[in-house]
């Protein structure tokens, strides 16, 4: 048995269909692109377009940088998704992997080259019920694999990453950028789900990799390849902050490191991950869904300490814990059924039920929450279980920032959204210092996110005269939080719109860490090139 460190590659393509990609490459003429499009169209079958019309549809994400190709693929499955980036890597042409893209950092926008989008691969392979596993390919929706884990183990287990887009993102975007959703805490995060993965490299050879197999211990791992030849892969060691983190790949200060974790959130700059076991766990009987309507800010912070004082100090209890803060009802509909002039703030609340008497526990969580001097009246505490409640709070909820994009767009402004966090400690020193630098620009925003991480969005929606004010304050908040040990993205990613985010954060010294990783993997750099740093 090999070294640990040590992962050997296997080369998925036969005999004869490496002879024909070879003679291709050896008698490809100066119009590459054109003689690309018909060989593969015409030897495989595989779908590749040139139209830019249609080319536009996929040449951004939610972040909408402009982003700009030569091609556009569309493989139907791992054999096809392999032979492209195989003559992709041969050719050195750039290729830019894009699933769901609700990214808002840019990583599914392209830099020139061909798109390989792989929403048509999208199969859900089967659950296993006795290691509480689901295996699917990247182009899974993750609502339609909540679905399904909730349907095929008859509402006994689920799959709990949550974010907010989960009906547009898919399963290998969530895992290249750590997507993260209402769950406080590690359990919220794609990286703690991820128990393996079938990762196509840049070369188009593939790598098996399951959790705790391939363990460095000594700062690098070596990926063997088909045909003997050997690619290190030096582990990056810039120190991360211990806190909700999707701000670059994962590093290791002491060179110790699963392969599992340097490849999620590392934005697909070092493979294609192709298909994914992912832990699932147990499903709670019900969920009980409160809104608790507060006075002002202080009040909903102090809810927080007192929350997490009352579960011991791990929110991770709690399926959710979110903020509705500063300005948030002037952008919601049905703002009146959940604030007031009195209550403009509010925290929703998500907990588990397992195994009992859910009246139980909405008794045992009023008779906590009368005990806080700020909540006097039980019309402060909304049950959102009811149908007819519940759809009016999701509407509420997923119309804000809608109509918070929806105004920049009238002002012809690029909203700005910031995803630093800070530690605990920090927390609020940084929130009240952010909203005072805000407000001293006169700028419009409004504040909302995940209290139960103390990770909260402000979300800036400048006019055209204060476009380029906004952006200056965006980069103060940049520097305050890496001044209070907070990082500059808790699960946005860094893509390509934060790159000079990541140095303000950590410095040159990692950028040039992560570029190292990088070529020990794809030596041309043709792999989501412009993700986390420039080329």
């Amino acid at each position: 048995m090999c070294d640990k460190h040590i992962i050997k590659s296997l080369n998925k393509i036969d005999l004869h269909t490496q002879n024909k990609i070879n003679y291709f490459i050896e008698n490809i003429s100066s119009n590459k692109l054109k003689d690309i499009t018909s060989f593969l169209q015409n030897s495989f079958s595989i779908d590749i377009t040139t139209e830019k019309d249609i080319i536009q549809g996929f040449d951004h994400d939610w972040s909408n940088i402009n982003g700009y190709a030569d091609a556009l693929c569309r493989p139907k499955n791992m054999f096809e998704c392999i032979i492209i980036i195989k003559i992709c890597y041969l050719l050195k042409i750039p290729m830019t992997i894009s699933a769901g893209r609700t990214n808002l950092t840019g990583s599914a926008t392209p830099e020139g080259g061909i798109i390989i989008s792989i929403n048509g691969i999208n199969n859900i392979e089967r659950i296993e019920f006795d290691n509480k596993e689901v295996i699917c390919s990247p182009g899974v929706y993750l609502e339609d694999l909540r679905n399904y884990v909730i349907s095929e183990s008859n509402n006994k287990l689920i799959f709990s990453v949550d974010p907010t887009s989960r009906k547009e993102a898919m399963v290998g975007g969530a895992i290249s950028c750590n997507a993260s959703g209402f769950t406080p805490g590690e359990k919220g995060a794609m990286r703690y789900w991820v128990n393996g993965f079938t990762l196509i490299l840049p070369n188009g050879e593939i790598i098996n990799v399951k959790r705790g197999e391939h363990i460095s211990n000594n700062g690098y791992f070596i990926i063997q390849h088909s045909n003997g030849e050997e690619n290190k892969i030096e582990i990056p060691t810039y120190e991360r902050v211990n806190i909700k983190n999707a701000s670059g790949p994962f590093s290791s200060s002491n060179g110790k490191m699963d392969f599992i974790d340097l490849i999620v959130g590392s934005e697909g700059i070092f493979g294609c991950i192709i298909e994914s076991t992912l832990k699932l766990q147990d499903r709670p009987s019900d969920y009980l869904n409160l809104f608790v309507k507060l006075k002002n800010e202080d009040e909903a912070f102090q809810l927080y300490l007192d929350i997490s004082n009352y579960l011991s100090g791990d929110m991770s209890h709690l399926s959710g814990f979110e903020y509705f803060g500063e300005n948030c009802s002037d952008y919601m509909e049905h703002q009146e059924y959940l604030f007031d002039k009195e209550y403009s703030v509010g925290i929703y609340i998500q907990i588990p039920v397992y195994n009992k008497n859910i009246d139980d526990i909405i008794e045992s969580w009023y008779e906590t929450f009368m005990k806080f001097e700020y909540i006097k009246e039980d019309e402060q505490i909304l049950s959102l279980n009811d149908p007819h409640n519940w759809k009016k709070f999701f509407e509420a909820r997923h119309s804000m920032p809608s109509n918070a994009l929806q105004k920049a767009k009238e002002y012809k402004t690029a909203s700005i959204i910031t995803d630093t966090i800070v530690p605990p400690s920090s927390f609020n020193k940084f929130i009240k210092e952010t909203h005072k630098l805000i407000k001293s620009k006169n700028i419009d925003y409004l504040l909302f996110g995940h209290l139960g991480d103390c990770h909260l969005h402000f979300h800036l929606i400048p006019d055209a005269s204060s476009e380029k004010i906004a952006l200056d304050c965006y980069r103060e908040i940049i520097k305050l939080s890496s001044t209070l040990g907070g990082v500059y993205s808790a699960e946005h990613g860094t893509g390509k719109r934060k790159r000079q985010d990541f140095i303000e954060c950590y410095g040159n010294e990692a950028a040039l860490q992560i570029k190292k990783c990088k070529k020990g993997f794809d030596p041309d750099f043709l792999l989501n090139r412009g993700n986390v740093f420039s080329v």
